[in-house]
Formats: C-alpha cells, sequence, structure tokens
C-alpha cells in the first residue's frame, strides 16, 4: 500500500508537471503580442503532441491508482 502512495504521488507530480508545460492555445494576451506569428513560422508541434500524450497517460494512471487507493 505504501508502494502505491509513493506511486500515486510521483504520478500526480507528473500530472501537474505535464500540463504546467502545455502551451496554450494563443489566446490572450500572448496571442495579441505575436499577432499570430506563430501560426506562420509554425510551433514545436512534435514536442506539444508529446507531452499531451504524456499528460494523457499519466492522468489514466492517475486515476487508476486514485480508484485502487479508494477501494483499499
Amino acid at each position: 500500500m505504501l508502494v502505491l502512495k509513493v506511486i500515486h504521488l510521483i504520478v500526480a507530480l507528473g500530472v501537474i508537471a505535464g500540463i504546467l508545460l502545455q502551451s496554450g492555445k494563443s489566446a490572450g494576451l500572448s496571442g495579441v503580442i505575436d499577432g499570430g506569428a506563430t501560426t506562420i513560422f509554425g510551433k514545436k508541434k512534435g514536442l506539444d503532441e508529446k507531452l499531451s500524450l504524456f499528460t494523457t497517460v499519466a492522468a489514466i494512471i492517475f486515476m487508476i491508482t486514485s480508484l485502487a487507493l479508494a477501494i483499499i
């Protein structure tokens, strides 16, 4: 049970880091400053897609460990 709690904590930190590292949708002040230049020159789509996949997998693992801890 202690091992499951440690895994849960590590995955929770991974979810938080994954969410904070994702780039925004160019809405708000950052989209106004660059004037949409990122759509012309392109962004690092590969990195964004990998980060999104990591966050999704981490969130799924987080839900599974949460359910396991609730059942135990």
